[in-house]
């Protein structure tokens, strides 16, 4: 059975994303920019230059333009685009924020979610822009409470004498797999 393509913008070399079926991947080497187009999109644009601590980033040349290159792409392909949470991106290019039922001229609406759902060792706060389907379209995904395992930066919120272990650069910037899997899915299903 043949599966849906998909195309994952602006991944890591040796992603979750380069082990599933039907993926087409992007990465730095391939440069995303490039894309022809053709079905709908994961994208994870460069989040540096937006993220909360945006001003102690040195982002490359136009580097923070890549994420409005991905809202483009997903709102003419459809998909799915994923950013941290709290992303300057959102009021850049005037996406809804999570939380709310607006939705914008393209159909496209946001979604809060925390990695540690699909097995992200630490919180990983990240919101999610979708185009192409509706909020009761999403494949189910799972609801995992408590504390996680480790903490993105070295202190656990406010209380400094709760610290656990850090997880590593490039477990910062990796999706767990079945997060990968299951955002794979969501551009599966959308419809532009």
């Amino acid at each position: 059975m043949s599966v849906e393509p998909v195309a994952a913008l602006f991944v890591m070399a040796r992603s979750a994303y380069h082990e599933l079926e039907g993926v087409d991947c992007w990465d730095q080497a391939r440069d995303a920019r490039l894309w022809p187009g053709g079905c709908a999109v994961v994208a994870h644009p460069p989040c540096r230059s937006w993220s909360r601590l945006r001003h102690f980033s040195r982002p490359e040349a136009g580097e923070s333009e890549l994420a409005l290159l991905a809202v483009d792409l997903v709102r003419r392909w459809g998909g799915v685009l994923e950013h941290p949470s709290g992303s300057a991106l959102w009021s850049a290019a005037g996406l809804p924020k999570p939380g709310g039922v607006r939705v914008d001229e393209f159909g496209g609406w946001s979604l809060a979610v925390s990695q540690k759902w699909w097995g992200h060792r630490a919180e990983k706060r990240t919101w999610l822009y979708v185009v192409g389907l509706r909020p009761g379209e999403l494949p189910t995904f799972p609801l995992v409470l408590g504390e996680a395992e480790r903490t993105v930066g070295l202190f656990s919120g406010r209380d400094r004498r709760r610290c656990r272990g850090e997880i590593s650069k490039r477990e910062r910037i990796a999706s767990p797999p079945e997060f990968a899997r299951w955002l794979v899915e969501l551009a599966r299903r959308a419809r532009v």
